[in-house]
This record gives C-alpha cells, sequence and structure tokens, in this order.
C-alpha cells in the first residue's frame, strides 16, 4: 500500500459483508496492510454505497468505510460465484461475515465447507446476537442491539425517552472488536506453527498437541455484547448495591461538575472539573471561590448532589464568553476544557493536521470526481503519524477481473 512497511502486510481477507460492522473490521485491518477482498452482490453491491448519498451513485460513507479494499462482485447464491469465494478461501487467511447466522450455511459456504478448503483459514463473525443461544437466529441492525445492551438507557436527558447517538457506533465498536478478534487468531494461529516446528525438531518431549479446529479459530461477536463490553460497572452496581442507573444528559452519573456549555455565539465547551485539586481552580476561574471553599462540594459525592448549582455557575459564567477566551482561561488555570467541535471544526484543526489525521484525496460520487476531499485518517498512529490512505472505497466490481485472474478463479459471465 506504502512505501513503509506496515504489519499486516501478506494477509489477505475475505470480505463478506455488508454495511458497517464488518466492514469496519475490514478497514482496519485494510489500513495496516492486509489485502481486503470485499465481495459485494452484482448490480447493487453493498447498501452502504447509498447510505447518506448526497449525490450521484456512491456515498462518502461507503467510500470511507471500505477505503483501502478491493471491490470483487459475484453472485453467492450462484454455483459459479460460490466456486470462485472458495477458490479465494482457499487463498486468504481470514473470512469475514456478518450476516444473519445461517446465512453463508445457506449458501454452501459454511464453516465446514470453509475449514474443508482451507484447514488454517479463520472465521470472523459479526451478528444482533451471537452464533448461539435462544435469541441468534434473529436479525437486527446496532440500534436494536444498543437497547439490548442497557447503553440505550444512559444516553439523553432523564425526563425525555432514550435517544441514539449520531453514529451507528454499535456496529464499529463491534467492529473493531472483531479486528482485535482477527489478529488474535493470526497470532495465535502463528504461534501454533512455530510451536508444531520446534516439535518436529525436538521430538515428544514439546508440549504442542497440533493444529485447531476452525471452532477454535472463529471469532463470534454479538452487536449487543459489544456494547456491553462498554458498560463499565453498570451490572455490578446493580447487583451489588441494587442501583439502577438513569440519564443524565451531558453529565456523567456520579461524577461533576462535568457537562456541556453554551458559550457566546452559540458554540459550546466541555468542561471537566470533577477533580478535587481541579474543582478549586474551576471554581476560581468562573468567578465562584464561594463554591470552591464550601466544605461540602470537596468530594465528587458533595458536588454530584449539588451538581444543578454548579452547572449554572458554571453555564452563567461561559454565556458571557466566547468558546475562545473560555478555553484560554480554563487551560491557565490548569483545568481540562475544550470546544465541541462541527465538522468545520474538525477539517482546521492543526492537532489532527500535525498527525495526518485529516487527509485530502480526489473522490468519485460515480458521476463526478471531487479535489481534495477531506477524509479521516488512520488509526491508531504507529511511527509517528497516520498512515497515508492508498485509496478511497473502490467503485462497485472494480477489481472483479483482476483478482479472479490473479487467483486463477474462473470469471463470472457478463451481461
Amino acid at each position: 500500500m506504502t512505501a513503509r512497511r506496515l504489519p499486516l502486510s501478506g494477509v489477505r481477507v475475505l470480505e463478506l459483508g455488508n454495511y458497517i460492522a464488518a466492514p469496519t473490521t475490514g478497514r482496519m485491518l485494510a489500513d495496516f496492510g492486509a489485502e481486503v477482498i470485499k465481495i459485494e452482490r452484482p448490480e447493487s453491491g453493498d447498501e452502504l454505497r447509498n447510505w447518506r448519498l448526497k449525490q450521484g451513485t456512491t456515498s462518502m460513507l461507503y467510500r470511507t468505510i471500505n477505503r483501502n479494499k478491493k471491490s470483487v462482485v459475484l453472485d453467492l447464491r450462484s454455483e459459479e460465484g460460490k466456486a470462485s469465494a472458495l477458490e479465494l478461501v482457499r487463498r486468504s487467511d481470514i473470512v469475514l461475515e456478518n450476516f444473519r447466522p445461517g446465512t453463508i450455511e445457506k449458501w454452501g459456504l459454511g464453516p465446514e465447507v470453509l475449514e474443508e478448503a482451507n484447514p488454517d483459514i479463520i472465521l470472523v463473525r459479526i451478528s444482533a446476537f451471537g452464533q448461539t443461544g435462544p435469541m441468534s437466529e434473529r436479525p437486527g441492525f446496532a440500534a436494536v442491539a444498543e437497547g439490548y445492551s442497557g447503553f440505550r438507557e444512559l444516553v439523553g436527558d432523564p425526563d425525555r425517552p432514550p435517544v441514539r447517538v449520531g453514529i451507528s457506533i454499535g456496529d464499529s465498536i463491534a467492529g473493531m472488536q472483531a479486528a482485535f478478534g482477527a489478529v488474535m487468531m493470526l497470532f495465535d494461529r502463528q504461534r501454533q506453527k512455530i510451536a508444531g516446528a520446534a516439535e518436529a525438531v525436538v521430538g515428544s518431549d514439546h508440549s504442542f498437541e497440533g493444529r485447531s479446529s476452525l471452532a477454535d479459530r472463529t471469532v463470534d461477536v454479538a452487536l449487543n455484547e459489544a456494547m456491553f463490553s462498554v458498560m463499565e460497572s453498570l451490572v455490578p452496581d446493580y447487583s451489588a448495591f441494587g442501583e439502577t442507573r438513569t440519564r443524565t444528559g451531558g453529565r456523567m452519573e456520579g461524577i461533576a461538575p462535568s457537562n456541556g456549555y453554551l458559550c457566546a455565539g452559540g458554540k459550546s465547551v466541555v468542561i471537566a472539573g470533577n477533580g478535587d485539586g481541579i474543582y478549586k481552580r474551576l471554581m476560581d476561574a468562573v468567578d465562584r471561590p464561594d463554591l470552591g471553599e464550601d466544605p461540602d462540594l470537596q468530594t465528587n459525592a458533595g458536588r454530584w448532589e449539588r451538581r444543578e448549582e454548579l452547572d449554572e455557575a458554571i453555564g452563567a459564567w461561559c454565556a458571557k464568553r466566547d468558546v475562545a477566551e473560555v478555553v484560554e482561561t480554563l487551560e491557565a488555570a490548569g483545568v481540562p476544557a475544550g470546544p465541541i467541535y462541527t465538522a468545520e471544526d474538525l477539517v482546521a484543526d492543526e492537532q489532527l493536521a500535525a498527525r495526518g489525521m485529516i487527509q485530502h484525496l480526489d473522490v468519485s460520487t460515480g458521476e463526478e470526481m471531487l479535489s481534495d476531499v477531506a477524509f479521516p485518517g488512520i488509526t491508531p498512529v504507529i511511527g509517528g503519524s497516520s498512515i497515508p490512505i492508498d485509496h478511497l472505497g473502490p467503485d462497485l466490481g472494480e477489481h472483479t477481473d483482476e483478482v479472479l485472474e490473479q487467483l486463477g478463479g474462473k470469471l463470472p459471465e457478463r451481461d
């Protein structure tokens, strides 16, 4: 992909994914050097191509989530498509899918078939509720899984129904966990091969037990479990103390003062003054030393009880100043604070630019080429700055002939 060595170079991934979860996994692997071959259905391809479509035929969302991949069109319901897919499986390290459980089995591409084609293959599966259990066969998007995880109940204001955050966070977190699982399995597979080689050298004294089965190399990610895993002490607090957390708006349960505050000019800041020492500095900075010295407010527990009073004092001070003045004043006082960015702010941010986190590329809408469009960079940073994006999400079937010819697969018939 680039002149620099990338840690997953030489790894081939076959992505059978739609929407956001599995494609996020594929993107992360591709970003760090894996060759990710994305299989798309004929004619329409991944439905993400039409999500948030502003103009043309291919959305910026698709171009972003599917960067650094190759697009191959195959009809997996056909015998020819299945045969080509299995040829790719034989030459791949990882198969990645996020269909409803049982779907790839119906297509004749279930785990037994994959393992027969490639005994070393790693299978990564993402679904709403996992591959087992009484709810495993249910379909479901991240919005539903967020509800089942307990996450949605905590988002919003206490006097209103729960709301959704502005991104598909359930899909994204599941995708990240699946990428982590895939890399774990790659590491474990390599370790087993090293152990096997050592056994051949030292004989029966070595403890290597042989190649694992595909069942042991299957990463099973459920959207609801991925979100449940980030719920911190929600369940232990309930189990131990009978506590049921509720929505707290822009606050965090038991932590004060920490919130978003509206400034003069219509923009907002986040201020985190909840550390005991920081709190006193914050109150001095907002001209309320009386609250800073109040003996009842020296701990988070006391401040949480009077959070409305504290937020009112901080909010009144912020309302008379623009964001820049608020942030400058609080930074000088040693109080963590920062602006709440819009997309316009992100594109102009010096910190993101310094680390290569905003990258400018030309991109096609499918009807028109747009020049110098800003895209988010690759995380995490290795080597000091974000890895340059090699290419954005490909056109539908852009790499079909190239990939199948290189791998000796049979090309699908053309209309």
